[in-house]
């Protein structure tokens, strides 16, 4: 399955969104316009197996995740169709919720269709007779969701990256956190690659060494080993060196542009739910820009992974393969951002048929005003 349709209401930046959605999805917009925050709306559904009031609360709670531009009281709504087919979606989950007089998020709306056919529709009766029901949903709990537990395995496939290579430099910290789930930020990045059956480990590796090389061509070979007195894995990777064997570095002294490259590819490899990557083009030279989305393309063409990207890269978009309807455009207002499909803009349709890139096409839909103005910084 995928994520067909996305549908928002008072979510962070957004006062209304509804868009379709497509195996890739490409989000581009200026800065604080709102593209993690989209992201995060998936994520929020990821969290609530563990816990809807836990999810909410790690977001600063309900006043800080409604959007500002929202009316007084303004009921939070994420709704979301999954399937393969969008005009006729498998599965479509909705909840809605605020908060009461002591600030502890409350259930106003949860609704579960499979095939058109409705599962679930809350409040119910049971809920009318306990309030104290509403805290919780159906999607977190076991005994609850047996009719819809596709939906939950599905949203717990959910991966989301954004690689900060500091963080993978310093392994020992994952290793003495008390919290072992998994680090977006890269903190386990090693112990999932030492987690991984070796069989399995040393094809992917080989696969991230063939391509790394592309980028990093003194790359001889790559392996990984764990530390003999703690047990930390590490990453080493032999490149060419004068001296026959000694040229083996570790993690630590890769460059930030190689370890992110190396989290990229893994995360592609690893899993088949939708994966989340946050801004994929740092620190990684523009001539390997330009070729992500079609790495991307053919490393997910027979799974049909689902890959959601938050980018502010004109090479990464100068692709030609990308679509216009791949691709969502972030647009600040006095009232939240608004969310458009490229392929809306009659104008951007027109330019890509002309054979312009959406880079060159819908990038400067939404750049910043007057950015000229920001060189008056300098002056006295």
């Amino acid at each position: 399955m995928r994520v067909l349709r996305l549908s928002l209401e008072n979510w962070r930046n957004f006062r209304k969104v509804d868009v379709p959605l497509q195996q890739r999805v490409f989000i581009a917009g200026p800065n604080a316009s709102g593209k993690s925050n989209l992201l995060d709306a998936i994520r929020f559904l990821q969290d609530i197996g563990g816990g809807f009031e836990d999810a909410v609360s790690k977001r600063g709670g309900v006043s800080k995740i409604r959007c500002l531009t929202a009316r007084r009281y303004s009921d939070i709504v994420i709704e979301i169709d999954l399937g393969l087919d969008s005009e006729n979606p498998d599965w479509k989950y909705k909840i809605a919720f605020s908060q009461d007089n002591q600030s502890i998020p409350i259930l106003k709306e949860e609704t579960v269709f499979h095939k058109g056919e409705k599962v679930i529709s809350r409040p119910d009766e049971k809920d009318k007779e306990d309030k104290k029901r509403l805290t919780q949903t159906h999607l977190q709990q076991v005994s609850a969701n047996q009719k819809f537990r596709e939906i939950a395995d599905f949203l717990n496939s959910v991966r989301y990256l954004h690689v900060v290579p500091q963080i993978i430099r310093d392994p020992d910290r994952f290793s003495t956190r008390l919290d072992r789930e998994r680090d977006p930020f890269g903190g386990d990045f090693l112990e999932q690659i030492a987690k991984t059956p070796n069989k399995i480990q040393l094809s992917r590796l080989k696969k991230i060494k063939n391509a790394l090389k592309v980028a990093v061509p003194q790359l001889g070979d790559l392996k990984l080993e764990r530390d003999e007195h703690l047990g930390t894995p590490h990453l080493s990777g032999l490149f060419e060196h004068w001296h026959p064997n000694a040229g083996w570095q570790r993690e630590d002294q890769f460059s930030d542009g190689t370890l992110r490259l190396m989290g990229l590819l893994w995360a592609v490899l690893d899993g088949k739910g939708p994966l989340l990557l946050e801004e994929p083009e740092l620190s990684l030279h523009l001539a390997v820009v330009q070729h992500i989305p079609s790495m991307l393309w053919k490393a997910t063409r027979k799974s049909r992974r689902q890959i959601f990207i938050t980018t502010h890269s004109f090479d990464l978009l100068s692709d030609k393969g990308i679509a216009a309807d791949e691709t969502l455009l972030l647009q600040p207002d006095r009232e939240g951002t608004k969310v458009t499909l490229a392929i809306d803009d009659h104008q951007i349709a027109s330019l890509l048929e002309a054979g312009i890139s959406i880079a060159e096409a819908a990038l400067p839909k939404v750049a910043p005003k007057r950015p000229d103005q920001f060189v008056l910084f300098g002056n006295p």
